[in-house]
């Protein structure tokens, strides 16, 4: 399989960039759909795929979450475009009979609460990445972020306690002039090893 071509690489990767500051204009619920088809193929173990997005686009649902934001995400996050609630299903495995067909893998999780969190959170998140990948794939940015008060956050929006918020990320079309200095990162050498 060839290599994705230079500015595809710099679009997903080398040039992107985290977003505080979104041009005001609106994504449509078709984007958002593109989104989700393209970030539901990224793999999971046993395809548990354990993420739930909830997408907040309106004024009412901005004011449903900005009592869980920290003051330092508040008028960012209320100013927006979207912003999508990463969540995870905390029992995903009720789906594996139809997700991952190979063998029974559903009693594994069911009878042991630790390692369906386990799961879940690690697969959650690595879905969340590849939601960031694909919003940048369909010419988006993102303003990924942790800082919110995660009990405030699920009573309002997950009041059954099946879903539980992992973080969040602001989405649009980001304001060039707003980005802060891009910040360095670690080397090869002192992030990898190989053995």
């Amino acid at each position: 399989m060839p290599d994705l071509t230079s500015a595809a690489l710099d679009q997903l990767f080398v040039q992107a960039r985290t977003y505080n500051t979104f041009v005001p204009v609106p994504i449509p619920e078709g984007t958002l759909r593109r989104l989700y088809d393209l970030l539901k193929w990224g793999p999971t173990s046993m395809n548990c795929q354990p993420a739930r997005l909830l997408f907040v686009t309106t004024p009412a649902g901005k004011a449903r979450l900005a009592p869980a934001l920290s003051p330092g995400n508040l008028d960012k996050t209320l100013a927006a475009p979207a912003t999508v609630i990463i969540a995870i299903d905390s029992r995903f495995y009720e789906h594996l009979p139809t997700m991952f067909p190979a063998y029974d893998a559903q009693p594994m999780f069911a009878g042991n609460a630790e390692l369906a969190t386990s799961t879940a959170f690690r697969n959650g998140s690595l879905q969340g990445a590849y939601l960031l990948l694909a919003a940048r794939a369909l010419g988006l940015d993102c303003g990924p972020m942790s800082g919110f008060d995660a009990g405030k956050l699920n009573a309002t929006f997950f009041p059954d306690g099946r879903y539980q918020a992992n973080f969040l990320c602001n989405l649009g079309i980001g304001d060039p002039a707003t980005v802060h200095p891009r910040g360095p990162r670690l080397s090869f050498e002192e992030a990898c090893r190989i053995v």
